[in-house]
């Protein structure tokens, strides 16, 4: 297993390092202080020049669409590689989108590069990889047990030219932006009479289509993540072209397991950039702080705490990287296992990482002096984000069980 970097794309590697620092991190704050002022689900024009701004230096760069690793539209990287680049851009949160590389627009793209017709892709994905707009992937509902896909039951009826959608959506990340234009809906269109995995589809859906409507923004831990925000979406009667099915009814699985292998791996690279940071702020205030006359550092168990946080740090991007090598063979089923397990330990090890950095600032440490408190938030979220770790932990066993057992488990 390799789990290098090729020489060109180090240096690749290096320009993007340098932008966070030096052009994209001195920005965060500034970038953050904008929301609360004026409409929060509008970007004041401070925001858009910043956010605006940076992105067409990244794009006039080459500085772009890393995440596209089988395309000839992206830059050739593979997985392996792809995970350097995730890993730097978790570090600061506005860094993914500067290169067009943020969730969920990687892998509705994705979605659109396999599955999408040449209409779609001329529609949707082009927009999308320049950046001009964003979208949403709406898959959870408020009323079922959405870690059990199967249980997806928003209604999706053949009528004619086109389908009628009525039904529920919650958690929609990015569904809050102004500029998401585009979603990517699970559906239901098989009956009790249909196999089971056979049931559900993926439909592009136009986010100015009639029936629509934003219920509101679901709070994280008190926090409505505007101007992106997690929506809770109503759908009634939304008549939507029947040429807007991916693929063809009963092959949503199919599609799901397409995009959401490459979205959780690429969750997991970012969460470690995420620990990276918190351990850095936590070394900088164990030397730089003292209590009891003496720094931080030298005081209670603090050496031990950062020594484990670098061991545990090394072993999950060593586990994020072997997936990540699983993912490059091209044997999506081979991959799975350990993509659960990434996905189970990155969110976790990142956690206990901004834990102990909060402690080691004290109370400014759960406040908005840092953005330590933002970083747990939004890690937190990832424990559930993509199935939560429960399911992923099933998925791990039943593999490990099934060498010793030729019955399904």
């Amino acid at each position: 297993m390799d789990f290098g970097i090729r020489a060109e794309n180090r240096k690749l590697l290096d320009r993007v390092i340098a932008m966070i620092d030096t052009e994209i991190a001195p920005l965060q704050d500034e970038y953050e202080g904008e929301v609360a002022k004026g409409d929060r689900w509008q970007y004041t024009d401070r925001q858009a020049e910043i956010l605006e701004g940076l992105k067409a230096k990244a794009k006039a760069a080459g500085l772009w669409n890393f995440w596209l690793t089988d395309g000839d539209r992206g830059l050739g990287l593979s997985t392996v590689e792809y995970a350097y680049f995730a890993e730097e851009m978790g570090r600061v949160g506005l860094a993914a989108e500067v290169f067009n590389c943020s969730a969920p627009d990687t892998g509705n793209m994705e979605v659109f590069h396999k599955y999408g017709t040449d209409a779609m892709k001329a529609r949707w994905l082009e927009p999308l990889l320049q950046g001009q707009i964003r979208s949403a992937y709406l898959m959870t509902e408020p009323d079922v047990a959405s870690s059990d896909a199967t249980n997806v039951s928003m209604s999706c009826v053949r009528d004619g030219d086109d389908y009628v959608l009525n039904g529920e959506k919650w958690w929609a990340s990015g569904a809050g932006d102004p500029r998401c234009k585009v979603y990517i809906v699970m559906v239901k269109t098989g009956g009790e009479d249909t196999a089971k995995h056979q049931r559900h589809s993926m439909i592009v859906v136009d986010a100015a289509t009639p029936g629509i409507e934003v219920l509101r923004p679901m709070h994280v831990y008190g926090a409505d993540d505007a101007p992106h925000g997690h929506m809770h979406i109503r759908f009634t009667d939304v008549r939507v072209p029947a040429e807007n099915m991916l693929l063809g009814e009963g092959r949503g699985f199919e599609i799901s397991q397409g995009r959401l292998g490459p979205g959780r791996i690429h969750h997991c690279m970012r969460a470690i950039g995420q620990a990276e940071s918190a351990l850095t702020l936590m070394c900088k205030r164990a030397l730089e702080r003292e209590a009891f006359g003496k720094p931080l550092a030298s005081l209670g168990a603090n050496y031990d705490i950062i020594a484990e946080a670098r061991m545990e740090i090394e072993q999950a991007r060593l586990l994020c990287l072997k997936a990540a090598w699983f993912m490059d063979q091209g044997d999506a089923r081979a991959a799975a296992p350990w993509i659960s397990m990434i996905k189970t330990v990155a969110p976790r090890m990142a956690l206990k990482v901004i834990d102990e950095a909060a402690q080691m600032f004290g109370a400014m440490g759960i406040s908005q002096d840092t953005p330590l408190a933002s970083k747990w938030t939004h890690v937190r979220t990832l424990r559930l984000a993509d199935g939560p770790d429960a399911v992923h932990r099933r998925q791990i066993a039943r593999t490990e069980l099934r060498k010793y057992t030729q019955e399904r488990i």
